[in-house]
């Protein structure tokens, strides 16, 4: 079992994402783009009304169905100034409001939300265990709530990449070590899917289902793991189903895309002139 990471204070978190707003959905906003967009096209399936927790600068709220009404709350004031300037510019209807506020302290009453979602939150708040508690408090019997997040491995090469990092939580904001097994503590929500998601199952959306009594506990995580392990080796020869084989092809092809983007002296200029002129203003 991999050890606890330090804490992440909310006065770190408020002072990194300060830092981090002016140029975020350039940086990370990128490296997450896949898996949120996989994300919010699930929660697209959803009806009513929907929470989304450390919703930043508001890049997933473009993506949210208009039969969904969005409520969103950060930590962060720049990163909200940010969100509501994008709702303003799109004119997103189905926005509600958008809240300066503790994920850890919820200012909504038992059972609001027939959907809570939580993106790269977990690794991010002080107390992860007190935010499980309040998504679990907030939604509604029968309701879902979905994380995406960044899970810690145990071995290999990321593992020891992670462990590098854990010195920098403070700077960059967020543990880079955080296992599965801290977010399966609420004894009404119940583990339903979990999917890893691009790029290279960096990141995972972890979907539960609220069922009073019906909890996933943290021994049983062994069982959440893909049922592919406990299927018979495939021979040799023997060639991947075609959708794996164009799902593998496709994660090749946008990796070189990106990677390209990233190497790519203009794409700089150009982000350094957008920021130039965001600092301006």
């Amino acid at each position: 079992m991999a050890s606890k990471a330090p804490l992440v204070d909310a006065a770190s978190v408020r002072h990194a994402y300060r830092r981090w707003a002016p140029f975020y959905d350039y940086t990370f906003g990128q490296v997450a783009e896949a898996g949120r967009k996989h994300a919010v096209q699930i929660l697209n399936r959803r009806k009513g009304r929907v929470l989304e927790v450390g919703v930043g600068t508001g890049l997933a709220l473009p993506g949210y169905g208009g039969h969904l009404s969005i409520t969103g709350i950060d930590l962060s004031p720049e990163m909200l100034a940010k969100a509501r300037a994008r709702v303003e510019r799109l004119g997103l209807r189905n926005i509600v409001a958008l809240h300066e506020m503790d994920a850890g302290a919820l200012g909504f009453a038992d059972e609001s939300f027939e959907t809570v979602v939580a993106m790269h939150v977990m690794t991010v708040v002080p107390d992860a265990e007190k935010v499980m508690r309040e998504l679990e408090r907030v939604c509604a019997p029968g309701g879902e709530v979905f994380l995406v997040n960044h899970f810690s491995q145990e071995h290999g090469l990321r593992a020891w990449f992670e462990r590098r990092l854990v010195p920098l939580a403070d700077f960059i904001g967020w543990r880079p070590v955080f296992a599965l097994d801290r977010v399966l503590i609420c004894e009404d929500l119940r583990l339903a899917e979990r999917r890893a998601l691009w790029p290279f199952g960096l990141f995972t959306m972890v979907r539960f289902v609220k069922q009073p009594g019906y909890g996933f506990g943290a021994e049983l995580v062994a069982d959440a793991q893909p049922a592919a392990r406990a299927r018979p080796r495939l021979p040799v020869r023997a060639r991947l189903p075609e959708p794996v084989r164009v799902r593998i092809k496709w994660s090749v092809a946008r990796t070189l895309v990106v990677g390209r983007r990233f190497l790519d002296s203009r794409y700089w200029r150009s982000l350094y002139r957008r920021l130039s002129s965001q600092m301006a203003e």
